[in-house]
């Protein structure tokens, strides 16, 4: 067949792009499969090759933790068992059956970087490491990578999962002669009752729990760091990182372990070539765990809706604001419905930071407004508020289920998943996310809206300003936006930055508040000349990962580029997500 210049060109773009898919997704074409694994039910011996990816970690010849291979030369395990961080005496053992005797079919590997995560602390939050190998390993049936929960997965109450490791079989009781992997079958058990049990302040939202309410079946001393996974059709995915519990298969005190769907970003940030395989886990049904309360965990209240008749507008798109008219003008008292994605967050009922409706589930704002607390479950949304005292007919309140923080340089954005979907209004709808980097020229004009401290009038009415984009100057880079002097109060940050492209409203940044050193100004950040913010789509592979896919725009812009819809990860990696019938996932084990 005669091929014209522009059918190789085109042919040549697809060749190129699909290389580059495979070197940033290279993993996904083989982590999570283990042939010889045709497990059902646990408790047992494993089998030679059942857990491929399962590694042993040794120190002068001793195991000492477990772990999980999640590419040719990387490892996760936990961060508590690396107090010691010298790389003396080290050993990674692949595809290890026993600690004692021959095992024909592994591999060992000395370690040339241990990175803990920096959040780690002694309360075990953040319970996590990456080990990087002294040199990659050669991939066989009993050498494979995991895949890792995205951070968009979902793991239910009850979802089955399987823990595996050479640890204690019960407290203080070693694994008897010749040490054969074990493995263990256990369910889910939700973050909500998981706090019932163990206490409000134990369990945080960077931990998954896992094990039987009446006990028995658990982790123990030596299974720490090793992985915890779950099936979904027939790739296996890593939800945890067996962190700590209450000695071992005890009643009333589940295996509690490192959710490994929080760690995305964090572990792409580290590791930058033949990245992980994240595969986003998705539970079907119902999770029974938003049913459970208790003292310091309330009941989730239904959604209020309001009173008063609206109009309900179609689900489906963003940027559509019918009751806003905004043309000119600079700052003013807003009337309600001008910014229907407006978002309160308040914490113990107080008003903290603005945020912003970005799908019907989610909201973002600041991740610098969450200093006080990362917990979801302290946290409520209220959506279509007008003012902060006095009456909102329109408004609903809505508890936090997940909450999820960027983790780059710089400013960070924070992600709040809903644990219902309101109701959309005029008074309640998504904005349109810049996802695709669209270009603001000098003298766009844009607005930004919020419940700065101290304005407002006696009911804290929300403020609107409106401000023009222009040159950034000096502070110049692909990720930054600027825009003329702003004074954004406390209380303001976490809100949009709104800019009107065709018939849509853009969300083209997060506010922010400059640090400030003069103690006098604390509670109001100076005005600027120029007012620097990182672009939204800067995070456009942080928000994909979590949210997934985006509300298309109120009408068809094409201005808008890849934003509305798209589901791309990042300009070059493209994050799978298996959408399968789940089976079930999650974790089991105790600090050694």
């Amino acid at each position: 067949m005669k091929m014209t210049r522009k059918m190789i060109h085109l042919l040549s773009v697809a060749f190129s792009i699909a290389l580059l898919m495979r070197g940033c997704d290279a993993q996904l074409d083989v982590c999570g499969r283990a042939s010889l694994n045709t497990r059902i039910v646990g408790g047992q011996n494993a089998s030679p090759g059942a857990w491929p990816w399962q590694v042993s970690l040794h120190r002068n010849s001793r195991h000492f933790c477990g772990g999980s291979l999640i590419n040719k030369e990387w490892v996760l395990t936990a961060a508590h068992c690396f107090d010691d961080t010298s790389l003396s005496g080290l050993t990674v053992y692949l595809g290890r059956q026993t600690q004692e005797g021959t095992n024909a079919n592994e591999v060992s590997r000395s370690v040339s970087e241990i990175i803990k995560h920096p959040g780690y602390s002694s309360s075990n939050d953040n319970d996590i490491t990456l080990l990087h190998l002294s040199s990659p390993v050669t991939f066989t049936d009993y050498i494979k990578p995991v895949c890792l929960a995205s951070s968009s997965s979902t793991f239910f109450n009850r979802t089955v999962s399987w823990v595996t490791g050479w640890g204690n079989i019960k407290t203080g009781v070693a694994l008897p002669s010749p040490q054969n992997l074990q493995e263990v079958q256990v369910p889910v058990v939700g973050n909500r009752q998981c706090k019932c049990l163990y206490g409000v302040s134990t369990i945080t939202d960077n931990m998954i729990c896992a094990g039987l309410i009446e006990g028995g079946k658990d982790s123990c001393q030596g299974d720490s760091g090793g992985p915890m996974v779950s099936k979904q059709s027939s790739i296996w995915v890593q939800s945890g990182v067996v962190s700590f519990g209450r000695d071992c298969a005890l009643a009333k005190f589940p295996g509690v372990y490192a959710r490994v769907s929080k760690y995305q970003s964090w572990i792409n940030e580290k590791i930058t070539t033949s990245q992980p395989g994240f595969v986003t886990f998705t539970s079907n049904g119902t999770d029974g765990d938003l049913a459970i309360s208790c003292t310091g965990v309330p009941a989730i209240p239904t959604t209020t809706v309001a009173t008063t008749t609206t109009t309900t507008v179609a689900p489906v798109v963003c940027g559509s604001a019918t009751l806003n008219t905004r043309v000119g003008g600079n700052s003013s008292l807003a009337s309600s419905g001008v910014w229907p994605w407006m978002a309160s967050l308040q914490f113990n009922g107080s008003h903290v930071c603005g945020g912003t409706l970005i799908a019907q589930r989610f909201v973002m704002s600041s991740a610098s407004c969450f200093t006080r607390s990362t917990n979801a479950s302290d946290w409520t949304v209220i959506l279509g508020r007008l003012n902060q005292n006095g009456s909102n007919p329109n408004e609903v309140s809505i508890k936090v289920a997940n909450l999820t923080l960027s983790n780059g340089t710089g400013d960070n954005v924070a992600v709040l998943q809903l644990a219902v979907a309101p109701n959309l209004t005029n008074f309640i709808q998504p904005i349109c996310v810049d996802m695709g980097g669209n270009t603001f020229s000098a003298n766009t004009q844009c607005w930004v809206a919020g419940w700065g401290s101290g304005a407002g009038g006696v009911i804290q009415t929300l403020q609107e300003y409106q401000t023009s984009v222009v040159s950034c100057g000096n502070s110049s880079s692909d990720n930054s936006i600027c825009t003329s002097s702003l004074n954004l109060q406390q209380g303001d940050q976490g809100g949009p930055l709104m800019c009107k492209l065709g018939q849509s409203w853009i969300h083209a940044a997060v506010l922010t508040i400059p640090t400030l050193t003069n103690s006098t100004a604390s509670r109001s950040a100076r005005a600027q000349d120029v007012q620097v913010f990182t672009k939204t789509s800067s995070f456009a592979s942080f928000l994909t990962s979590v949210v997934g896919s985006f509300p298309t725009s109120a009408a068809n812009n094409s201005t808008l580029g890849p934003s509305s819809g798209s589901q791309t990860s990042s300009p070059f990696c493209f994050t799978v997500s298996v959408l399968l019938p789940a089976l079930t996932a999650l974790k089991i084990f105790h600090q050694g």
